[in-house]
């Protein structure tokens, strides 16, 4: 890791009035969790690693698929050849692209058992998840702990974003009260994704965490912004005010935090897709497993995940124990075949 900042590499940002060599120096000294990286989270870190963040942790629980090449800019064919899960990819291309800063990838399902843990010692959370589980227990892990985050999220051709910050604006909670029920809002399998929408909306996330970093928070745009560049639509809306009694930050009730885990079995964005997660500690399990279901035949492994085939489903199986079904939408499904193949 570099040890002084490189005025080549940076000259051209540092000499905005707006950073300035201080500006520049807190980039470098600051830490920054990206909680998910598939379309929004891989051009926030490809942003960040340019400018210069000096650590980088990137927590995604998925592998790439090709139908994310259009949006999720940090990938490509070559990496779904090599078998990558999302977080080790995007940390082998930034790696290349800035060898001076600590990139340091997660491959895990951001959970209340792990939150607390990913972002320790990180001085702010970027949203790049896809769910408002997720969001939640993020909400509630920034509010307990005093660090800010940025939410982002984009569907069809308009996204969102906002900055939270304890103690200074309401929080998630006051924005969306409770999490929407299943099939009340549109999702990207359902209404699509326009990769330049999540363009957009992630540069507002980078922009609002650079300001943050650099000491810029009198800037900070202080309301939500929505974006639809098909439809030419950009709107902002003051959420300054939070609503009397939210259980976070009113109550300071953290009740995502407080469950045991997340949804055992969750229905993925984006494809006709269930995540199952086993019970219990992690454990590393993928020798053994590819040792067992070698006789069925069309099996590849890595250290970082192993893939099979099953009649019309697909199951991609991490080293925890986390499965991956591709094929059903249908929990009971996910579940059955879990228990068949890898085991309770």
């Amino acid at each position: 890791m570099e040890n002084t900042i490189n005025t080549d590499r940076y000259r051209k940002q540092a000499i905005l009035k707006e950073f300035g060599t201080a500006g520049q120096e807190g980039l470098k000294k600051s830490s920054v969790l990206i909680a998910g990286c598939g379309a929004l989270g891989s051009v926030m870190a490809n942003y960040l690693a340019r400018a210069g963040v000096g650590h980088i942790r990137i927590a995604d629980r998925d592998f790439i698929e090709k139908d994310n090449l259009h949006r999720q800019m940090l990938f490509d064919e070559g990496d779904i050849s090599k078998g990558l899960p999302k977080a080790v990819a995007a940390a082998e291309k930034l790696k290349g692209i800035n060898s001076g800063i600590h990139i340091e990838p997660v491959v895990t399902d951001i959970t209340s058992e792990n939150i607390e843990g990913l972002m320790s010692g990180m001085d702010l959370i970027l949203d790049g998840s896809d769910n408002f589980e997720t969001r939640f227990l993020i909400n509630d892990a920034s509010w307990k702990n005093g660090v800010p985050w940025i939410y982002g999220g984009v569907v069809g051709t308009y996204g969102m974003s906002y900055t939270f910050i304890p103690g200074e604006t309401p929080c998630f909670r006051c924005f969306i009260h409770e999490i929407p029920g299943p099939g009340t809002t549109p999702t990207c399998d359902t209404a699509g994704v326009l990769g330049t929408a999540v363009g957009i909306i992630a540069s507002i996330q980078s922009t609002e965490a650079l300001k943050l970093m650099t000491g810029n928070r009198g800037a900070l745009l202080k309301k939500l912004v929505y974006a639809d560049p098909w439809n030419g639509i950009w709107k902002f809306f003051d959420l300054r005010e939070g609503i009397p009694g939210c259980p976070v930050c009113s109550r300071e009730t953290y009740e995502f935090l407080g469950r045991e885990r997340g949804s055992q079995t969750v229905s993925l964005c984006g494809r006709n897709s269930m995540q199952v997660t086993p019970p219990g500690k992690s454990r590393e399990i993928l020798p053994g497993l590819a040792a067992r279901l070698e006789p069925l035949g069309g099996l590849a492994w890595n250290e970082y995940m192993l893939r099979f085939m099953v009649d019309s489903y697909e199951i991609t199986v991490f080293p925890d124990g986390r499965a991956i079904i591709k094929g059903t939408s249908d929990p009971s499904v996910a579940r059955t075949l879990y228990s068949k193949y890898i085991g309770s």
